[in-house]
């Protein structure tokens, strides 16, 4: 599913129109990003956790050229997911 289906099925669901459930859906993830920049973390209840993960830096090796290069580190976001999530998947 992506996005504009995402805006479909909450339309639907809502009874709402396609600009209401976008602008709902739009609400939700701009919430989730904020979240994790000043809280680290975003749990929600039956569906799982979102949470602000640094990476270490590494070597790594360019396949074409075999040369060594340096990663440096980096921020990402990991999501691990409710037990009532993965019980009905």
């Amino acid at each position: 599913m992506n996005k504009g289906q995402l805006i479909d099925a909450v339309a639907n669901e809502m009874n709402e129109s396609k600009a209401e459930a976008s602008r709902a859906i739009d609400a939700v993830i701009a919430c989730i990003v904020n979240g994790i920049k000043s809280d680290d973390s975003v749990s929600i209840v039956n569906f799982g956790s979102f949470t602000r993960k640094q990476r270490k830096g590494r070597i790594s090796t360019h396949p074409k050229t075999g040369e060594r290069l340096q990663i440096q580190p980096s921020k990402t976001v990991g999501f691990k997911a409710s037990q009532n999530l993965k019980q009905s998947v």
